[in-house]
């Protein structure tokens, strides 16, 4: 059946990419392989059975060129999109106000993640409908060093049992507007406590929900800098063709 719906937060500033000045060129914009990386992140649910909703986060500032660039089309591809607020969190809450009443679950997948695989996005809906929370996440492989405002390490920490968070993350609808809902009530300037909430995950964890894992990889990289875009060009022209449909955003 098609229960979920999956939002895709696009309303990043793009500062580390280097281009936060012009719109067109943020990341989620850029074109990856002949589409732009936003587009390539909604392809990879878009056509699932189980999915029948896809919402795209944009920034306000974003709006006239998200729309006059791609909205005669969104109606084709069935996209939705809203406009974000000034933090991720924000935009994830005006994103669940357009979730689809008929939703009975939600998935978050960061934008600038195009290179997911279908094995791991099978994995973690299929568990998190089994434990009503899931995250794809990587075991920490290097030596974690904790430094000082002086670029002085004070500690080497203990990486046994610590993760690398990743995307998607999927929740049972109620756990995850409710978790947000106190989160909103609770919540100071983003954090939680004093401390910031940088995942979605994390508000369901701080509202006493468990979250289950499952083991990703290293290819499902974030584009962050543009280097990241070389790298997830290599991605993307190491693994085998799919079918040669219509897309009509190609270049």
């Amino acid at each position: 059946m098609s229960d979920f719906s999956v939002i895709l937060p696009a309303a990043g500033q793009s500062r580390r990419f280097g281009s936060a000045g012009n719109s067109s060129q943020k990341k989620a914009f850029v074109s990856l392989d002949g589409r732009p990386v936003w587009l390539r992140s909604a392809d990879l649910f878009r056509d699932r059975l189980d999915v029948r909703q896809v919402i795209v986060v944009i920034a306000r500032e974003d709006s006239d060129y998200f729309v006059d660039r791609f909205g005669s089309d969104l109606a084709v591809l069935g996209i939705d999109w809203v406009i974000g607020g000034a933090e991720r969190h924000d935009s994830i809450a005006n994103a669940l106000a357009k979730v689809d009443v008929k939703a009975k679950w939600i998935a978050i997948h960061d934008a600038a993640r195009p290179c997911a695989v279908e094995k791991d996005i099978d994995q973690v809906f299929n568990l998190a409908k089994k434990t009503g929370a899931a995250i794809l996440a990587q075991p920490v492989n290097a030596t974690l060093k904790r430094i000082s405002a002086e670029q002085r390490v004070e500690k080497t920490l203990d990486r046994r049992n610590l993760w690398l968070a990743q995307t998607p993350q999927a929740f049972e609808k109620t756990i995850l507007v409710q978790a947000y809902a106190k989160f909103v009530a609770q919540a100071k300037d983003g954090c939680l406590a004093g401390i910031p909430i940088t995942d979605d995950s994390q508000v369901v964890e701080a509202a006493g929900h468990p979250v289950s894992v499952v083991s990703g990889t290293g290819t499902n990289i974030k584009i962050t800098t543009s280097e990241d875009m070389k790298l997830a060009q290599a991605i993307l022209k190491a693994r085998p063709k799919g079918p040669n449909l219509f897309h009509p955003f190609a270049d």
